[in-house]
Order: structure tokens, then sequence, then C-alpha cells
């Protein structure tokens, strides 16, 4: 595939990185989506969980393929307006204070303002907190600071923020000189990005897919379900294209393409890891195929 199409794909990432969109927040980044499909002369539509649907085409009505990513990332929501004015959170997916402790973040109130603010330890300050460097971090011991002049609990609702508003935590978003791309929720706007690609170069080619393909774009895989919901007739097979897993223990590195074999919750479909396999050896694709010990997708659930 031509570079320009990489290049299509990471500027379409980095668009949809700067939307803010936390399990169950996703609809301004969904609606985006949407119209980067159609602007491909993609037929997209937006599905009754909040998901995008968009048709490849495709020859035939059965045996049809189903290539899914999510556009939804980890983040928080106010748990409790604290009496002093500063925020306790609680985690939406996977997110964790340990790893998000300094972060810049945005709260979004209802009325459609959003605030600036920063996660932080709760009594901050290596100069005042003898056991800073031995405190548990988690979203009991951290807290939000907004970034106004706000000292009580009373302060903070004249604001419009109330419990249950989204904390979305800044991703970060940048591309090194020797082309690297860093940032928070690669997993898996990344994805979203490539398949936008994909979709980009069969139109461009005008390819003429010999089986229906369908790209879906879900909303609550990082809350665990919705991918069985709004899928189309005719799909015999399914593919999660999300991040991979690096660690200690596996085989991929963060140069490889990832196949899993293997999840927490049971093992992949052997024949479509096998067609997996066999497509990165035809197209001379550097792989690796591990089994991931604390992972788990919403894609193998419903076949």
């Amino acid at each position: 595939m031509d570079r320009n199409y990489a290049e299509y794909a990471w500027n379409q990432t980095s668009e949809i990185l700067a939307i803010d969109s936390p399990s169950g927040f996703t609809q301004k980044a969904a609606q985006w989506t949407k119209k980067a499909f159609e602007s491909l002369g993609c037929r997209a539509i937006t599905t009754e969980k909040g998901g995008v649907l968009v048709d490849l085409g495709g020859q035939g009505q059965g045996n049809g393929l189903l290539l899914a990513a999510h556009l939804d990332t980890l983040g928080g929501m106010i748990a409790q307006i604290k009496g002093n004015g500063r925020l306790r959170l609680t985690n939406i997916g996977g997110m964790q204070a340990n790893n998000a402790e300094a972060e810049n973040v945005r709260v979004y109130a209802r009325n459609g303002r959003a605030y600036d603010g920063t996660l932080q330890l709760c009594n901050a300050s290596v100069h005042v907190n003898g056991e800073y460097r031995n405190a548990k971090r988690d979203f009991d011991t951290t807290e939000v600071v907004l970034d106004e002049d706000v000292r009580t609990e009373e302060d903070v609702r004249k604001l419009g923020l109330e419990v249950g508003d989204y904390v979305c935590f800044s991703p970060r978003t940048c591309r090194t000189a020797s082309g690297y791309v860093k940032s928070r929720f690669l997993d898996d706007k990344l994805s979203v990005g490539i398949l936008l690609g994909l979709a980009k170069y069969l139109k461009d080619q005008k390819i003429d897919l010999k089986r229906k393909v369908y790209i879906y774009i879900t909303v609550y895989e990082e809350v665990g379900h919705g991918c069985a919901a709004s899928i189309p007739e005719g799909i015999s097979e399914a593919i999660s294209v999300d991040m991979g897993c690096v660690g200690d223990g596996l085989t991929c590195t963060e140069r490889q393409v990832s196949i899993c074999a293997k999840d927490s919750y049971g093992p992949y479909d052997y024949e479509m890891v096998g067609k997996l396999i066999e497509a990165a050896k035809k197209t001379g694709a550097d792989y690796a195929v591990d089994v991931y010990p604390h992972y788990s997708s919403e894609i193998p659930c419903f076949f």
C-alpha cells in the first residue's frame, strides 16, 4: 500500500485523538468518524448503541467479513465534589490513577462547558507530605484540582459541575522526528485511523471486493459490551483490529503485528488465527503470535 495512505491514516488518527471520548461519552467522536467515512464515499450508519457501521461493498450475501475497532477510551467521572472544591473520581474502564498522576484533564459539565484541571495526589507537595513517596495511588488518594477559583463544594456546583460528569485525560499526542506516534488512547483510535486508510485505499483503487466487508466502530469496548448489537446479516467472520500486547513472557515487539491466539477469557477462533498467520506470511508482514494474560475483547464473545 502506498505510503500516502499511511500518512492519511496518521492524519485521521491525530484528529480523532483530539476528541475526548471515554465509554459513554462518545457521540461527538462517533459523528466525526461517520462523516470521515462518508467523505470517502462509504455508506455509514449510526447504530442503536451509538457506534458506526460502514458498508465497504463486496459481492454476495453470505460469508461476510466484519472488521471491528473501538472509538471509546478510558477515562473518569466525578464521584464526589469535596468540601474544599476538589473532585474525587471513579474510573471509566481500566483507567488507573497510578499512571495518570499529574495529568491534565478536562471536566465536562452537562451545560456544555469544559473546565481544565489536574489529577494529583491528595496532599501533593513532597515538601509537605513526608509519606509522598510511599503513598498509594488510586482514585481515593488522588483528586482533581480545577483551574478555577473554587474553594467549596458550592463553588464547584455554581460552575455547573455535578456528580456523574465526565473527566477526560489529555492524550498528549505527538509524532517524533523519527516517525513514531505517541499518545494516550492509541487503543483504539489508531485502529480507527488505519481502517479509514483501508477504506480510502479501496475506494481510490476501485477494488471490487469478492465478499461483503463491513467496518464496525464500536463505542463500549472499554467496559466490555456492545459489539454484538447491530451486526449485519450474512457475517461469518469477525476480526478485532485493536492494540497489541508487549511485555514479559510475550514475543511481540512494538514494531510487529500482534496476533492474539488466546486472551484471559479463552481461545480465539483457531481457523481465523491461522488465516491471519498465513496473510502475514503472504504479505511479508513482521508478526508474532501471543497469548494475552490480562486482556479480553468484545469481539470473540459473539461468534
